[in-house]
């Protein structure tokens, strides 16, 4: 009986730490990743001015909490296996910044890997994992981003699942990003794991390319948007489908930067900004800070948009929205510009795995243009327009006249 009931002491043990922290991610995370523009280059007094920069541009106004250390912060472990950061680039320590991101009203978040070594060859945590998550706990991380380079022989589900309970057990909430690039069909585990799961390889600053490295991938925009179809399905309010860090601001046109932030509101995909935050033209801050875009990002419901209709490099996209509301967008797949002529009352729309409908014959809804920031009449008059190409128009639709 004593050994029966220490068995029993050990499995509710394992059960009280063994799930994810809920309700971190009600809505698609956001908030800014050093990667995409700094890579390894990356700092205490990089990380303390873009916090500073969140602030003075209006994107902590707008919705964005996370400032997010990507890789090349690690330095060595202590004796004792604890990693310690790099004390050239972060010669304050962890918990120092992580207490002046707060201060600012703002989150911090690290990356690690689930391997040996990162994806540039920093410590990995794997055999750390319970070490590491403490020891973020002890810094006051608030979001975790973990790769999966360097991963022979370890399963993907498994090690994210060590991981998930090793941030549980060490006390302190901690959002949890799945970076396993969907290989694995994470969006198919992830949602007892983490808050989000990327579902491609990594992003590149062009709208329709793909960048070949030989063994691995980066791809465009219009790329990682084909490959999220089929994934709606796994999304929701805290497990949510991860298209990768936004490229706004590090290349592409305005028209292009426009569309990519469009689509990822459509997509209700976490929106992390890639660029340097400090210095941003108006153009790419505008983006950014479009409060009646981010609305369709952080709608309540949580639903992913769809594709429901595709001709000749125009694309029609539908997302529900909370009280009766619907989120549309016309995309310009195409170089060369587009007319638009939309005669509403021939579209019947229905989102069959939410049971929502739109029957535009019988049902009118105001229109508002969420770039222009202007009101479009109704739904009983022919929306006409010229589309640029490589552009969007996105609109709210909201019951009634």
């Amino acid at each position: 009986m004593k050994k029966l009931n220490i068995l029993l002491l050990s499995v509710l043990t394992l059960t009280a730490y063994a799930q994810k922290f809920e309700d971190l991610a009600p809505t698609p995370p956001m908030g800014w990743n050093s990667w995409n523009y700094f890579s390894c280059n990356v700092s205490e007094d990089l990380i303390r001015e873009a916090a500073d920069a969140m602030v003075e541009s209006g994107m902590k106004d707008a919705g964005y909490v996370y400032i997010n250390i990507d890789d090349c912060w690690h330095g060595e472990r202590d004796s004792q296996g604890f990693i310690q950061p790099d004390p050239n680039r972060f010669p304050s320590g962890m918990k120092a910044l992580a207490d002046y991101i707060h201060s600012k009203g703002l989150k911090l978040g690290i990356y690690s890997d689930a391997g040996w070594k990162t994806c540039a060859g920093r410590m990995g945590s794997r055999g750390y994992e319970f070490q590491d998550a403490m020891t973020y706990a002890s810094w006051g991380i608030d979001y975790l981003k973990y790769d999966w380079c360097n991963t022979e022989g370890l399963k993907a589900e498994g090690a994210y699942l060590t991981m998930r309970d090793a941030l549980y057990k060490a006390g302190r909430p901690i959002v949890f990003s799945l970076c396993e690039w969907g290989n694995d069909k994470p969006w198919e585990w992830g949602p007892k794991i983490g808050h989000l799961w990327r579902t491609t390889g990594d992003i590149y600053h062009c709208f329709d390319c793909i960048v070949d490295h030989g063994t691995w991938k980066q791809w465009g925009v219009e790329q990682i948007l084909d490959q999220q179809d089929g994934l709606r399905k796994y999304a929701g309010p805290d497990h949510w489908n991860d298209a990768d860090m936004m490229e706004i601001g590090n290349g592409m046109s305005v028209n292009e930067d426009r569309a990519h932030f469009s689509m990822w509101c459509m997509l209700a995909s976490p929106l992390i900004a890639g660029n340097d935050i400090r210095n941003m033209s108006e153009e790419t801050k505008n983006i950014l800070t479009n409060k009646e875009a981010i609305a369709i990002n952080q709608d309540p419901l949580g639903i992913q948009g769809f594709k429901y209709y595709s001709s000749d490099g125009l694309e029609l996209w539908f997302k529900p929205l909370e009280n009766g509301n619907w989120a549309i967008c016309f995309l310009n797949r195409d170089e060369d510009a587009k007319t638009i002529d939309f005669d509403w009352s021939h579209w019947y729309v229905k989102d069959d795995l939410n049971n929502l409908v739109i029957d535009f014959k019988n049902e009118e809804y105001k229109i508002r243009n969420v770039w222009s920031h202007k009101d479009e009449g109704t739904t009983k008059k022919v929306f006409q327009t010229e589309l640029p190409g490589h552009d969007v128009i996105m609109l709210r639709l909201t019951p009634g006249k």
